[in-house]
């Protein structure tokens, strides 16, 4: 078990801190307005797979999950919330895939002291996750079970557009499961989800491929993406396309990706044509982006 104090112990030598100026500090002339939270990124600290992990806190206390990561990564977020005090007002859930909802998952099965206020998801239908994902098909029956058996109060979000004002940072859900798609077909019900406050701005894309970044771009959310960080979507490999990077404005990629993944090189031998990661960033250095911050390389925080 990963308690507060070895956390604490290894968070001593793995954070950094990444800030890159807001477009409401840009503007400021003598003074810089604090941001209402702290976000985050979750290094990949016992596991080599991908996974998708991000806690916030606000300026009043209180913690916000994004996905969490893969099961393995279980023990350190448990250690990680319990720094935080061991409880959890909102968790929000992209997508069921295991790298993104495996270490809730395990919480869920054993809370050893961490309270859960509400969770964020948007379901699928037994009938479509039958038919698209059989192979995930037992771990998401398991999964939605236990969020129903548990203590937590449980929102599933079927339409976008919902804001969740917490501490006067906001959660706006872009994007919700689509049953239409049937390729990639979790990846492309991610939950997109925009987090800004006055100064500070955040989209995460979760798992989008090419087919749900069409559809936002063709929907009434067109025009809130631009923001000071993004989540590259999928984990900067086969997600979303160029020409969605490009319909918006951002300053700093948030990488959750060990580094083979983000270097595009699983080993010799491994066929690199089936990663995209090179050319994702190849399309930021053509937006001129160059703030890249890598779970690989450790705890990040943004504040």
């Amino acid at each position: 078990m990963f308690h507060r104090r070895d956390f604490l112990k290894c968070a001593a030598f793995l954070t950094v801190t990444a800030t890159v100026p807001s477009t409401a500090s840009l503007a400021a002339t003598t003074t810089v307005t604090p941001s209402d939270f702290t976000l985050w990124q979750l290094p990949l600290h016992q596991s080599s797979a991908q996974g998708n992990s991000y806690v916030f806190q606000t300026t009043g206390g209180k913690v916000i999950v994004m996905d969490g990561g893969v099961p393995d990564e279980a023990g350190y977020l448990r250690g990680f919330l319990a720094a935080l005090g061991n409880k959890v007002d909102a968790w929000f859930l992209s997508h069921p895939h295991t790298d993104h909802i495996g270490a809730l998952h395990e919480i869920l099965k054993n809370p050893d002291g961490i309270k859960i206020d509400t969770i964020y998801h948007s379901e699928f239908s037994k009938e479509f996750y039958e038919k698209v994902e059989p192979k995930s098909m037992p771990r998401t029956i398991d999964f939605y079970d236990r969020l129903k058996k548990g203590t937590a109060q449980v929102i599933n979000v079927q339409e976008p557009g919902l804001v969740v004002d917490i501490d006067n940072v906001k959660f706006k859900i872009l994007a919700v499961k689509n049953e239409e798609f049937t390729v990639n077909a979790y990846n492309n019900s991610s939950m997109v989800i925009r987090v800004w406050d006055s100064v500070r701005s955040v989209l995460f894309l979760g798992d989008a491929g090419v087919e749900e970044g069409e559809k936002i771009l063709l929907g009434h959310f067109r025009n809130e993406l631009d923001s000071d960080f993004v989540q590259m979507a999928h984990h900067g490999q086969r997600g979303v396309s160029k020409e969605f990077y490009q319909s918006f404005k951002f300053k700093a990629c948030l990488w959750p990706a060990p580094l083979w993944l983000y270097n595009n090189d699983r080993g010799e031998g491994f066929n690199t044509s089936n990663l995209e990661t090179i050319n994702t960033r190849e399309w930021m250095k053509e937006l001129s982006i160059q703030k890249h911050f890598v779970s690989a390389d450790g705890l990040y925080v943004i504040k």
